[in-house]
């Protein structure tokens, strides 16, 4: 299954906590390398999918928390900055389809300001604030990156902060360079080597990850961070290797680091994707017994798993404790709880479902998920829900393709004897190019029999004959039975006549002795 290689808001957040991470010792002796190849684990052979697109952008995150790790002399000073700064973006926003504009304001108001704070707070403030525009913030990196043989040398923190955007728009070649520029320049810092990392990382580039922390243990002056650690084990966790994430784990421990939420909560992904749920209630309890407690990421990972997994018991206790956050924002987890109570034969669960859809604006309709509720109310024979399903699909355009939908389809209508609501839909999902089969207009053919309407039955027959769907056996045994009901004994004949033709049985009561 292929692989979504993107950080969790978690991974994202912590790439930036290595400034408050720093150790003066050198941590205790790593065990070998061997130990972090990145060879996929016989004992993990198969992946579940629990992730879900993104419901924000992840690297504004990471932009907000370093600029927050800088130390600003005061709250007045930082507050005066903080809005010139602003000034100078809200500008360079309004030129922004015209790079010559943008140099020209970075020339005449951005170069004074970021020349009287040389200490790289009044640019890491800017590239925060154009954390929704990286391709925007990388130009003005370059700009900078211009300007610093001026007079103005760049700082370790601009470096990584520019690693980071790079990454974002899956630059690595420019996330390598600019590195590579901070080492030449005597600014490798455990940041930037994070920021890299983060950067392989996001871009699914677990064999640079692995090489790129080799080179990371050779440094005499650099020792690895929990930051580190933590996007190792995010990393080991996506490729199913639980027994590499649980070693890096342990260097953690034996490294003098201390843990924290976001090594926890990789590790929870991790166990999820491996589908090993029994360490995933360990680590959760181990969470909520301290010093680590639990946060809400911590939650919503749960959340997202237990309804993955079908655990509705502990599904519905988790979104108990994340209610108020998850209801009307985290649509993707509502959608992972509604396909959770679809896949699961529970008493209420249409209640539920209905509960849950409440709270999914129109704007966030999803194909995928209207045709799930489109067999589940088939099969509850939930009509009148079904039919407002059936309806959103063909204004929205969306075509179902699977017979075993149809089927659930037909099958609910014939159960609630509505050959006419049936006859309606087939008429539509005919012009709107949804999967036809035999079993609709079989279906049909039963109804209209039933209620003896033999001229419209026939009138199915053309249909069928219209969209080159051949009669079959069940076909003839319709029509026998329906025009027997009706007494008309010269078409059953007739019938008789092309079964035998056919080479079909003829059934047993048709020549009574």
């Amino acid at each position: 299954m292929k692989r979504v290689w993107k950080l969790s808001d978690a991974a994202q957040t912590e790439l930036l906590l290595q400034r408050l991470q720093r150790h003066s010792s050198k941590p205790k002796t790593l065990p070998p390398l061997s130990v972090f190849t990145l060879t996929k684990s016989p004992n993990h052979s198969f992946t579940r999918d629990l992730c879900a697109p993104a419901t924000h952008t992840v690297f504004p995150t990471l932009v907000r928390l370093l600029s927050e790790t800088l130390t600003y002399p005061d709250a007045r000073v930082r507050k005066d900055l903080t809005q010139k700064v602003s000034a100078l973006r809200d500008e360079l926003l309004e030129n922004v389809d015209d790079l010559d504009k943008v140099f020209r304001v970075l020339d005449e108001k951005g170069l004074c300001l970021f020349r009287r704070h040389s200490n790289g707070y009044a640019f890491v403030e800017l590239m925060k604030q154009l954390g929704s525009r990286p391709r925007l913030a990388l130009e003005v990196l370059n700009w900078r990156r211009r300007q610093a043989g001026y007079g103005t040398p760049m700082t370790k923190e601009e470096y990584t902060k520019g690693i980071k955007f790079a990454g974002r728009i899956n630059n690595v070649d420019l996330a390598a360079d600019l590195f590579a520029e901070a080492a030449n320049k005597h600014l490798k810092t455990i940041g930037t080597y994070n920021a890299l990392l983060g950067a392989y990382m996001y871009n699914g580039l677990s064999d640079k990850c692995q090489s790129l922390f080799r080179d990371l243990k050779k440094e005499a002056n650099i020792s690895p961070s929990i930051v580190t650690y933590n996007t190792l084990i995010s990393v080991f966790g996506r490729l199913l290797l639980v027994d590499h994430m649980e070693a890096a784990f342990q260097e953690i421990k034996d490294s003098n680091l201390s843990p924290n939420v976001f090594t926890y909560n990789h590790l929870i992904a991790g166990y999820m994707t491996a589908w090993m749920w029994g360490k995933v209630e360990e680590i959760y309890q181990m969470m909520k017994a301290g010093p680590v407690m639990p946060d809400t990421n911590t939650y919503l990972l749960l959340l997202r798993g237990y309804a993955h997994s079908g655990n509705l018991p502990r599904m519905e206790k988790i979104y108990e404790l994340v209610k108020h956050h998850v209801d009307g924002k985290e649509f993707p987890l509502i959608r992972a709880m509604i396909c959770a109570y679809c896949k699961c034969s529970v008493t209420d669960r249409i209640k539920k479902i209905e509960a849950l859809m409440r709270l999914i604006p129109e704007k966030q309709y999803r194909p995928w998920l209207n045709v799930i509720l489109i067999r589940v109310y088939a099969k509850e024979d939930c009509l009148e829900e079904m039919e407002k399903s059936i309806n959103d699909a063909f204004e929205h355009k969306t075509s179902v393709t699977t017979v075993s939908i149809m089927r659930c389809i037909v099958s609910s209508y014939f159960r609630c004897n509505a050959v006419d609501k049936l006859a309606n839909f087939l008429k539509r999902a005919e012009s709107a190019g949804w999967r036809l089969c035999r079993s609709l207009y079989h279906g049909k053919m039963v109804m209209y029999a039933s209620q003896r309407r033999v001229e419209e039955m026939e009138s199915v027959l053309k249909e069928m004959e219209n969209y080159k769907i051949d009669r079959s056996k069940k076909t003839f045994w319709i029509m026998y039975y329906a025009y027997a009901t009706c007494g008309q004994r010269h078409k059953v004949n007739q019938v008789l006549g092309l079964m035998c033709k056919n080479g079909y049985d003829v059934p047993v009561d048709a020549f009574p002795s």
